[in-house]
This record gives structure tokens, sequence and C-alpha cells, in this order.
């Protein structure tokens, strides 16, 4: 714990009441694959300056803090929130829909720390296969903030970006300050060093940048993706998000599949955007009865689904198809979902082609529990 308080400036009694107060969480499970790490914790809170799921950690060599992604604020009606945030030039950059890593180099080797600051065995795997160590060299005190995207996804698996799991870069970070690069250096970076980026799909002073957005999100909607990241190319201001309606509804029918798990959660907030959008998207009267049986099916199919699944098969679960290197990793990343509270079961790897194919199935407890109560004549 002393490592903790000396990277975040404060007393050791101070680091040891975060930890009693679940702040600090241990954030690596210690394994030669993990080798150049001795210990590291992550900031289950916001924490004075420091955002949610920032890392510290102790390496062989150094002390780390690699800072927490921050949050970003979303737009619900376009033209005056645009107006009133940004000044000059925006980019309109995709939204990729996968999950959210920070690509970073401590000691000799990669490590991929997820939203909330832990270090993912599975997600290391993959980035150590795909990033190459120049950038890193060139640039010690930078990170790759990036979109694991993909089919083989133990976290957001989408087709839609093909077979595998795939890194977008949207942002280029200074580890220690969070301070970004300009929209135009990263691209000048990712050129550089072959990196993918989330597409910048157009750049367009902020006057026009609502009328931008309403076309970018309808065409990306029907190709089944979430949505727009609106950014100042300076990066001096915090960037804007806004999803698309099939994101919403996607989002609607994932959370109603495992409602006791999500829906409450998902369900208020994403009607709300679709609201908002049909208003200022002035929608005609087939349109509008478009969304809303589009909404409506969102909701109630996946529940009916579940309770199906219960009658039938006694339980609800989540099925991912995931690729593996090395069956190491897969123990560790076993352990990494123990550790995070899930509650998964794993099919025997297979090989193929060099690697092993796994299928997970997360079981979604409270929905299983709540829908058997209920068939069996349970009150809700």
């Amino acid at each position: 714990m002393k490592f903790v308080a000396q990277a975040l400036g404060l007393s050791e009694p101070a680091a040891r009441k975060l930890e009693d107060r679940n702040i600090l969480r241990e954030a690596v499970i210690k394994h030669p694959f993990f080798a150049d790490i001795i210990e590291a914790y992550n900031l289950e809170k916001k924490f004075g300056a420091y955002e949610e799921g920032t890392l510290i950690a102790k390496t062989n060599n150094s002390l780390e803090v690699i800072r927490g992604y921050p949050k970003i604020r979303r737009a619900l009606v376009l033209y005056p929130t645009l107006k009133k945030h940004f000044k000059g030039e925006v980019a309109i950059e995709e939204k990729m829909n996968g999950y959210n890593v920070r690509i970073v180099k401590m000691g000799s080797n990669l490590y991929a720390v997820t939203r909330r600051g832990f270090i993912c065995p599975y997600t290391t795997e993959k980035a150590r296969l795909v990033f190459e160590m120049d950038f890193f060299r060139d640039n010690p005190h930078l990170m790759l903030c990036c979109e694991a995207v993909g089919d083989e996804s133990p976290f957001v698996p989408k087709d839609i970006y093909g077979s595998g799991v795939h890194f977008y870069v949207f942002d280029i970070r200074v580890k220690k300050t969070n301070e970004p690069l300009g929209v135009r250096e990263k691209e000048k970076v990712a050129e550089e060093y072959g990196f993918r980026l989330a597409p910048i799909l157009e750049f367009a002073d902020v006057k026009r940048a609502h009328e931008a957005v309403i076309e970018a999100v309808e065409k990306l909607g029907r190709q089944g993706r979430e949505g727009v990241v609106i950014k100042d190319v300076s990066m001096k201001r915090p960037p804007v998000k806004y999803t698309t309606s099939q994101s919403n509804c996607s989002d609607l029918s994932y959370a109603f599949r495992y409602f006791n798990e999500y829906a409450r959660d998902f369900m208020i907030s994403r009607i709300v955007r679709e609201a908002f959008q049909s208003f200022e998207f002035k929608e005609s009267e087939e349109e509008f009865r478009q969304r809303c049986l589009r909404l409506g099916e969102s909701i109630l199919r996946p529940m009916v689904e579940s309770i199906r699944d219960v009658k039938e098969k006694g339980r609800v679960a989540e099925k991912s198809k995931l690729r593996f290197y090395n069956l190491e990793v897969f123990e560790l990343f076993k352990e990494h979902l123990r550790r995070m509270g899930v509650d998964a079961r794993f099919s025997e790897p297979a090989e193929d082609n060099g690697s092993y194919i796994v299928f997970m199935e997360r079981y979604m407890m409270s929905t299983t529990d709540k829908i058997s109560n209920l068939l069996k004549g349970g009150f809700w």
C-alpha cells in the first residue's frame, strides 16, 4: 500500500482508508503472464482528480499511474447542445460498439486495462498479438485508448465488425495526466504506426455539425452501428456522444433479456433518448410508428425469450465464443471473471489452427431465479 500512497501523493493511513472503504481494489492476478507487475490496484470510484478506473501499479522498475478514461457526456438535443458546448471545427467520429480498454507498456510488455481499471488477461493476450512495441518505446508516457470489438469479445460480442477481436484507437493520451492528443495529431500518429482508428466520418464547423450528426446517425443506424462521438479537433473541450435509435433499442433488448439484472438501469435513459431523437428528427407519422414498434419489440421480445429459456432449459445465460492462444491465459481469464463476481461456465477448449476455441455461458442468476419463482406461482 506504500506504493499507492506514494503514487497518489497520500499518507499511508489515507491509502489504507481507501482500501477499507472498497475504493481501492486489487487489479491484477499474480502470474508470469503479468511478469512486470509486482502489485496493482484500481480506483473503484472517482477520488479527487483521479477518475474511476485509474490503475496504480508497482512494476519491477517503476511506479505507474494509468488514469481512468473520462466519462463522456451525452447530448439529447443536438442543435443547442453542440452550439453551446463547442466553438469552431469539430470531428464527428464513429462510436464503436465494444468495450473500452487502455493499452499501455509496463516494464517489457504490453497490458490491456479495462474501463474499470483491471488488467484483463484475455484482452492483454490479444493486444500483444496486434500492437508492435515501437510506438510505446518511442512514447513511453502515452497510452492508446481503444474500443475492442468483434464476435469473439467476452463482454460485447458483435459480428458487424468481423471475426475475432479488433482494436480501434479513438484517443491517444498521456498516462499520468490524461491529456489527449488533438484529433489531427492522433491521425498522424496512427498513420505512422499503422493503428486502426475509430472512423472519423467528417470534420464540420459547429454551425452545421448538428445536421452532419443527424445524417451520420441515420446512416449508421441503418447499418446497426452504435452512434457518434463529437470532438473538438484540439481536444481542449470534452467530447460529446450521441447514439442511434437502433443502438438504444439493442441496449434495451439486452437489458430486458436479463431484466432482473439490468432493466431498471437501462430503461428510462434509453426511452428518453428515443423521445428526444424522434422530436428533433421531425419524423413523419410512419417513421414515428416504426420507432414505436422497434422500441416495444426491444422490450417485450427478449423478456419472452428469457421466460421460454427458464421453462425449457432451466436458466437464462449469455453465450460468447472466445479464442485463446495459450491455455494458461484461459485459466487466468476464468480467475479474472471469478474475481469480478461473474458466474460463468466454459466448454472444453477445442484446437483451431494454433489457437483454442472456448464457448462461455454467463449465467444470469437473478433473472433466472425471478422467472422460475413466478412460473411456480410466486408474486412480483
